[in-house]
């Protein structure tokens, strides 16, 4: 595993969420306050990414990740899925640091 920079923290939105791509794996991430969750972003149902529209990965109200295909809902902090095809899966998780105001992974 290497350590990657994914991004500044204040570059994703108290609240948001943001795709990026890191030696061809794809990532999405959320933050809640000064914490990121971060996931490979592929749905476990079909292996699709999730966001339709580049970045887009929350349900309206920011309750939960939303696959845009299937409608499956996962919930932020821990990726499981709580409702649609994939109940009982959840999204792969990758690793975050913070530090000096960066996002940093490990893959």
């Amino acid at each position: 595993m290497a350590e990657h920079t994914l991004c500044r923290l204040d570059e994703i939105d108290d609240g948001g969420s943001a795709g990026f791509e890191i030696d061809r794996t794809l990532i999405l991430a959320v933050r809640k306050g000064e914490a990121v969750h971060a996931y490979v972003n592929s749905c476990p149902h079909v292996g699709t990414p999730l966001d339709m529209w580049p970045g887009r990965f929350l349900t309206k109200d920011g309750k939960y990740i939303l696959c845009a295909t299937h409608g499956a809902l996962f919930e932020i902090e821990d990726g499981n899925c709580v409702a649609g095809p994939c109940v009982g899966q959840g999204l792969t998780p990758v690793e975050t640091r913070l530090g000096d105001g960066l996002v940093k992974v490990l893959l």
